[in-house]
Order: C-alpha cells, then sequence, then structure tokens
C-alpha cells in the first residue's frame, strides 16, 4: 500500500482536557494502558499502512515516547506550523512530507477511539466504493450535540455506505457528530489548500475559533456536490475531549476486549491460588499471580508479573497492568483500569481509571481518575452523590458542561498528592503537582501547582490532675 498514506493527527493544545494537559499531549493519554496515539498507529498498521506520518506540536516528546515502544521505523514525524493552527495546516504538513505517488490518504485524530472495523469501512468506502471523499460518523445518544462537529445524514449510496447531507459546527440541528476519520483523495487537495481560515458552516452567531478545520473542507465539498460518502460507527467510539471523555474510551475499549475474551488465558509462568474464587473469563500474563481467598467477579484482564494477592476483591471488567499489587482485601470496582507499578492496598477501594505509579491504600475510598504517580493519603474519600442526586455542572473555560459520565467523578491531576482525611466533593479536579493538605474538604478545582492547606483556630487551656480532684 506504498500509494496511500495514513495521517495521524497529534499537535493540539489540549486545553480542555485539564487536569491532563500538563506534562503530555492529550493524544499520549493511556486508557486501557494503552496510549491513544499508540492504539491509532497499531489499528492503522493492522489496516495495512506501511507509511504513517504522524503531526506533532504541543509536547511533541510526549507523543514519540508513547510511539516508541511500537517501533517508528514506519512513522514520519512532521510539525505542525506553529503560525497556522487547525486540522487542515496539520494535515496540509503531512501531505507534502508524503510520497509524491501517493493518491489516497486516511486523515484519523490521534485523540479518537474507534474500531478497526469502522476506520476499515470508512476507508474502503473511499478506496473501493468510489466516494470522492468519506468521514466516519457516530450518532449522539448521550449529551449535547452542539458539543460537537455535527453532521446529517442522507440516505444509502447504491455502492455502500450513506451520503453525507450536511455538516455544521456546534449545531443544535444535527443528529450525529464527525468522528475524527477522514478518507479522500489527491483531486480534494485544491479544496485543503484554499480552505478558510475560520469555519464558515456554523448556525448564526456560532462564534467559530480561527481554526481551519477538516469538517469545514467536507462541508465544501458537499456544498459542491461531489459524492462525500459516511460510515456510522457499529462499535463503540469516543472522541477524548475533556477528562471526563476519559470514561468514555474506556467503556469503548472494555466493550471491545470483553468481546475478544471468549475464553480464558493463562500464561504458563502465571500463578493462580486453587482458593481464588473466579468467575468470567480471565487473561493472565506471564508471571502473574492470583493469590489465596482472592475474588474476581467477572472478567479480568492481569499484566505481567501484577500481584493479585490476599483477600482482593475484582468485579466484573478490571483492566490491570504490569508489575503492580492489588492485595489486603481492597476492592477494585467493575469497569476500571489501573495502570503498571501501582498499588492498591489494604482496605482501599478504587472505582475509575488509574495510571502509571499511582497508590491507593489505608482505607482511601476513590471515584475517578488518577494521574501518573498520584499519591493518595490514607482515608482519602471521593464523595459521589450530591444531596439534590443530581449530577455535576462543570465550569470549563467560562462555559457550562454537564457530562453524562463522569460527571460525579474526581479528577487527580498527575503527581498530584493529597494528605491524611481528605474529602473531595463530587466533580471537582486537582490540577497536576498540586498538593492537598490533610483533613481539607475540597469543594473547587484546584490549578496546576498549588498548595492547598487547612487553616485552623485552636484553643490551649491548662489541664492536669487538679482538674479530677487531686
Amino acid at each position: 500500500m506504498s500509494h496511500h498514506v495514513a495521517i495521524v493527527l497529534a499537535a493540539g493544545a489540549g486545553r480542555k482536557f485539564f487536569p491532563y494537559n500538563l506534562i503530555r499531549n492529550k493524544c499520549a493519554f493511556p486508557i486501557g494502558n494503552e496510549s491513544l496515539v499508540a492504539r491509532n498507529v497499531r489499528l492503522l498498521r493492522e489496516l495495512g499502512f506501511s507509511q504513517i506520518v504522524v503531526v506533532v506540536g504541543h509536547e511533541e516528546a510526549s507523543i514519540r515516547a508513547a510511539l516508541h515502544p511500537l517501533g517508528t521505523q514506519d512513522l514520519l514525524f512532521v510539525r505542525q506550523p506553529s503560525s497556522t493552527p487547525g486540522t487542515v495546516p496539520a494535515t496540509l504538513a503531512a501531505l507534502a512530507a508524503s510520497p509524491q505517488e501517493a493518491h489516497s490518504f486516511l486523515v484519523v485524530y490521534g485523540d479518537i477511539v474507534v474500531s478497526l472495523e469502522d476506520l476499515r469501512a470508512t476507508w474502503q468506502l473511499h478506496t473501493k466504493q468510489g466516494a470522492t471523499a468519506s468521514t466516519l460518523c457516530s450518532l449522539v445518544k448521550e449529551g449535547l450535540v452542539q458539543d460537537w462537529i455535527g453532521c446529517n445524514l442522507q440516505g444509502e449510496r447504491a455502492q455502500g455506505g450513506n451520503t453525507l447531507e450536511r455538516i455544521e459546527g456546534h449545531s443544535v440541528d444535527m443528529l450525529y457528530r464527525l468522528a475524527g476519520v477522514y478518507a479522500f483523495g489527491r483531486e480534494v487537495l485544491p479544496y485543503l489548500e484554499n480552505a478558510p481560515s475560520v469555519m464558515t458552516h456554523v448556525r448564526i452567531g456560532g462564534m467559530p475559533p480561527l481554526e481551519s478545520e477538516l469538517a469545514e473542507v467536507f462541508a465544501n465539498l458537499l456544498d459542491r456536490r461531489a459524492d462525500v460518502g459516511a460510515i456510522e460507527t457499529k462499535h463503540p467510539s469516543a472522541d477524548v475531549d475533556k477528562c471526563w471523555n476519559i470514561f468514555d474510551g474506556f467503556n469503548a475499549i472494555l466493550q471491545e476486549r470483553t468481546a475478544q475474551l471468549t475464553e480464558s488465558y493463562i500464561a504458563p509462568t502465571a500463578c493462580i491460588s486453587d482458593g481464588a474464587e473466579i468467575g468470567g473469563n480471565i487473561y493472565v500474563e506471564e508471571g502473574a499471580t492470583i493469590g489465596n481467598r482472592v475474588v474476581i467477579e467477572g472478567n479480568a484482564w492481569i499484566g505481567k508479573n501484577t500481584r493479585v494477592i490476599n483477600g482482593a476483591i475484582l468485579q466484573q471488567g478490571v483492566m490491570v497492568g504490569a508489575d503492580t499489587r492489588i492485595s489486603d482485601y481492597c476492592l477494585v470496582n467493575g469497569r476500571t483500569s489501573i495502570g503498571n507499578n501501582c498499588i492498591v492496598g489494604h482496605g482501599g477501594e478504587m472505582d475509575g481509571i488509574m495510571l502509571d505509579g499511582s497508590y491507593v491504600y489505608h482505607y482511601s475510598e476513590i471515584f475517578g481518575v488518577l494521574g501518573l504517580a498520584v499519591d493518595i493519603g490514607a482515608a482519602t474519600v471521593c464523595g459521589t452523590l450530591r444531596f439534590d442526586d443530581g449530577d455535576t455542572i462543570h465550569r470549563l473555560r467560562g462555559r457550562r458542561e454537564l457530562p453524562k459520565t463522569g460527571a460525579n467523578a474526581t479528577y487527580f491531576g498527575d503527581y498530584s498528592r493529597t494528605g491524611v482525611n481528605v474529602i473531595t466533593q463530587p466533580g471537582v479536579k486537582i490540577g497536576t503537582y498540586s498538593c492537598v493538605g490533610a483533613g481539607v474538604v475540597l469543594y473547587e478545582d484546584v490549578p496546576d501547582r498549588k498548595l492547598l492547606l487547612l487553616k485552623q483556630d485552636t484553643v490551649t487551656r491548662d489541664w492536669g490532675p487538679e482538674r479530677y480532684g487531686w
């Protein structure tokens, strides 16, 4: 497939991804113990692409580090021009670096979760079913459609797929969102080269930013009655745009992995105690241990050299990385991902996403996302239920946001810490490199690089044996 080129866009600053955007590019965030960008490169290789251009920019080093374990011999890294923001300039930079003989291109946003089957269908709609261009769309079933660049589908094409009817940015009238996958040939290049610097296909008063969007290119193709095809996602997908979208991405990956786990696999060097109680299928890698009194209630994935021992309880759908210890009657709730070199220990409870090197133990109860090497103080507790039984409304860059998943989770930034007996209220975020001191009841977000301490008044009085009649 030397005449076809895949392009992965991984240059954006991810300003809406607080508190996980300070030390990495958003596309390098790991979900299910694989970074988003590495997952997408892996899928493109499975599709047969022998050349992949990765467009980098903000925190380029994190993208390179995330892709290094995969091998980079077939990857070409290109920097996005800093003076021209948007997905069109990023794509043009990749095209300029691509071989001249390439005549078809597949562009994949680096921060999405889509299935191999949906990627393949979008690509084949252009290359084998004759569409001038094609894109992947996802029906918006939850949340607000105006949170996305939306589109509508007209009907089925005679050659396969659907016809894309309309594209509009952040509109209330759309049913689908663009899912971050575009396929097109060289005949589309003039539309890219002459794309406007702002999206014009918006509702009146829509206020688009000064960014040149691939969605606008496809909208212009529709205006000129080009054959623009669309594939509706048949498998779970996610656009990891904001911190709560991490849950959407993990749920999509978990469903995919569950469908693939049709029977248990236990590596020859793994050790499973006869005293463990195991339900469902498990995937246990080399050197891993499942010890006595452990309860695994459903499907689970246990990484290399990880120890699940001494009465630990894992509920349905738990993914655990390598060299991690889960022990001492802790509870890992269902639909949870735990990274490499982590500890969930004595009396701890973990529910959510936990990145490499983080610790939860000593009667802590955590619901949310823990970044890299987060140190949770003893008896730290995440509040999860508001008195009005509702979901937390978040403020993101001045806009009110009401997430449909993860609204009441706590988001701990990379390398953050809590002292003993910290209580976080539903929906708060703690910035990267920040600390929340002992005894704080946290009601508001903490910015990056801050130390929050509890200020208290104390009273000192004389006391002694005389108080007892001596």
